[in-house]
Formats: C-alpha cells, structure tokens, sequence
C-alpha cells in the first residue's frame, strides 16, 4: 500500500516506523499536489512542509535532474521512504 500499509500488529519500533515514514510519506505527497497551485510560499503551511520534506528532496533532486521540468524527486523519495520502512520493520519484527 502507498501510505504505509499495515501498521497495527507488528512490534513497537517496528509500528512507530510505519507510523513516522507513513506521515512523511504523506507529507512528500501533500506538497507535491499543492505545487500544482499558486500558492504563496510564505504560507506557514508551504514553509513547514518544506522544511519537512526538503531535507530528503533536495539530495535526489541533486542526483537526479528534471525530465522536461517535471520534478521527480517527491516519487523517488516516497519508493525510498517505503522500501527504507518495510526493510526497518522486518528488522524489527
């Protein structure tokens, strides 16, 4: 599932990761719809969600160029962030 899939019934630490990368997923998502808009980025809810998510879009988008202006970075980052979660939760258990 895209958003962190089952959370419940798993060990502790393991459900605390699916919680946190399932909210950071969320948030990845979030902005990503609302750069479709004109939004004014000295919105508090523009500058949080960038100061949340910047510090793991901003490494892909170095790596990985735009293709034709289309940013990619926000669908990297959420299939590293699932891959990274489900790997931490069978570590856990």
């Amino acid at each position: 599932m895209l958003f962190g899939g089952n959370c419940v019934g798993t060990s502790p630490g393991a459900e605390v990761v699916c919680i946190v990368f399932t909210l950071f997923t969320v948030a990845i998502f979030i902005r990503a719809i609302l750069s479709w808009f004109n939004l004014d980025p000295r919105s508090p809810l523009v500058q949080t969600l960038h100061a949340i998510t910047d510090p793991v879009l901003e490494p892909i988008r170095r790596v990985m160029p735009g293709l034709g202006g289309i940013d990619l970075s926000p669908l990297v980052a959420i299939l590293l962030l699932q891959f990274f979660s489900r790997a931490i939760q069978q570590f856990l258990g």
